[in-house]
């Protein structure tokens, strides 16, 4: 069966639950941020394959594949307001990151001007499985798109979109954010979304709105480890605009050393000529003061550093982005010095979509 990143879409699916709520199941409507072939998955708001788990003898690598991190549903409504009900596989709370981050939905809504903004999100019961809330309400009838992003750091069972009888839910009438040609994002804990306060605040889903293009997250947290099995399910991704290789905070030398260049290789085979945008790690303020982190850190941006002067020279299609000024110099875009609020993840957009989008006009 080939393999289409592009909007997956079945059969509506309607169920009615409660008096004067329509209930309309997820699964009937349009998923964005997946690219892995359905069947090799268990659930759908699955990352990466069931069969990696005998491949990767690393627990956690398969744990956080099952995590929904910058998947979204697209849909569309005329309802006056709009309810959710979803089940979350793991019940993940964190002592650094707010509930509705880790395991709740987060709703935008399509301008005219194609741009998206935040509606409101769902905020999850900290205590059940189980979460219903309207998230927005008092809204006058009228059509609107929607996108719904996804839990950051939990995954999703079972997901259902409520309005009142009488309003629609429906299959997205724009075909935005482009599903075609997406951008694949690799990396760490930052990458898949730690620790923004809800899941549109991550920076991948940031890029995703702004540049109206899906932007497919692979970031693991603590286990963005440069594993070649997870190369090559990116590999496999059909005709990808940009890979995004952003791992640095999570290998030792020794990975960086023996890994790296055969993960790009994997990618480079698959894809010729494909841009690969290596990031290096952020200035995180905590390594101002500990001395041995900062060690750590000097000896491996200097190994990375050998290692793509090497891989620069070689291909014109690798691209490299060093980390001075993307977080700022104030020391304020942490929770704990490592980890990313919001404001660490706006300022990390900001300062790597220019380069992420002069490749694609370049490619394109």
């Amino acid at each position: 069966m080939k393999r289409l990143c592009t909007l997956l879409t079945v059969a509506l699916t309607v169920i009615s639950v409660s008096a004067g709520t329509r209930w309309v199941s997820a699964d009937s409507l349009p998923l964005l941020g997946k690219c892995v072939d359905p069947a090799s998955t268990s659930f759908r708001y699955q990352r990466l394959p069931d069969s990696l788990e005998s491949r990767v003898k690393r627990p956690d690598l398969s744990r956080l594949g099952r995590n929904s991190a910058g998947m979204a549903i697209r849909f569309a409504s005329d309802a006056p307001e709009i309810s959710l009900r979803w089940k979350s596989t793991q019940r993940n709370l964190m002592n650094h990151m707010t509930p509705t981050g880790t395991r709740g939905l987060d709703l935008y809504t399509l301008l005219p001007d194609s741009t998206w903004t935040f509606a409101q999100s769902g905020r999850p019961d900290p205590y059940k499985a189980v979460t219903e809330t309207r998230v927005i309400g008092n809204m006058t009838p009228a059509p609107r798109e929607y996108m719904l992003y996804l839990s950051l750091y939990d995954g999703v069972d079972s997901l259902y979109i409520g309005v009142p009888d009488g309003y629609s839910v429906s299959a997205p009438a724009i075909q935005l954010p482009r599903a075609s040609r997406p951008i694949i994002y690799y990396g760490t804990s930052l990458t898949q979304g730690g620790c923004a306060n809800r899941p549109g605040m991550a920076h991948t889903n940031i890029l995703q709105r702004r540049l109206n293009r899906d932007v497919v997250n692979f970031g693991f947290s603590g286990n963005g480890q440069l594993d070649l099995e997870v190369a090559e399910v990116m590999a496999a991704v059909p005709d990808p605009a940009l890979f995004v290789l952003d791992f640095l905070p999570n290998v030792n030398n020794q990975q960086l050393d023996t890994l790296f260049i055969p993960f790009v290789d994997i990618l480079r085979k698959a894809h010729p000529g494909v841009p690969v945008l290596v990031i290096e790690d952020p200035d995180y303020p905590y390594k101002r003061f500990d001395r041995a982190a900062q060690a750590r850190v000097d000896s491996r941006r200097q190994l990375l550093k050998e290692i793509m002067d090497r891989l620069l020279a070689a291909d014109p299609d690798v691209h490299f982005l060093p980390s001075a000024g993307l977080i700022g110099d104030d020391g304020e875009p942490s929770v704990d010095g490592l980890h990313f609020t919001d404001i660490g993840f706006l300022r990390y957009a900001d300062n790597i979509m220019p380069a992420i989008t002069q490749l694609l006009d370049n490619n394109e």
